[in-house]
């Protein structure tokens, strides 16, 4: 009985440590890796590809890098990215903004959070 009560604690104290661990604001060093995983083959940090570049959007309007073509329902969304927006925009852009045209989606909610963490410490200059 005393070892089963020693279990019970050591995996409340386990399971509270991981929960600490995992910043609700996300993991960067994670988001880069997923970063170049999943968005790498349409977007990169300085110059525009399939998708517009992405150094700095966390807080830039959307719309707004004069080197990249975009849908108009995008140009007219009159929105500024910031963590929700963007959690919003990766789990449905369609959602977001209907007409724009990107279609892919990340649809794990700690992949986001540490995607936008990266792309927020980008514009941090952190």
């Amino acid at each position: 009985m005393r070892s089963l009560a020693v279990a019970i604690v050591l995996t409340g104290v386990w399971l509270a440590l991981a929960a600490f661990a995992q910043s609700p604001d996300g993991d960067a060093v994670r988001g880069k890796a997923l970063f170049v995983r999943r968005c790498g083959g349409c977007h990169a940090l300085d110059r525009p590809m399939e998708g517009p570049r992405l150094r700095g959007v966390y807080g830039r309007r959307a719309g707004s890098d004069g080197e990249f073509a975009y849908s108009e329902a995008l140009k007219n969304a009159k929105i500024v990215w910031d963590a929700d927006l963007l959690d919003r925009w990766l789990t449905d852009t369609d959602v977001l903004v209907s007409g724009n045209d990107m279609s892919f989606r990340v649809p794990d909610g700690d992949e986001r959070r540490d995607i936008i963490a990266y792309l927020r410490s980008l514009s941090d200059g952190s």
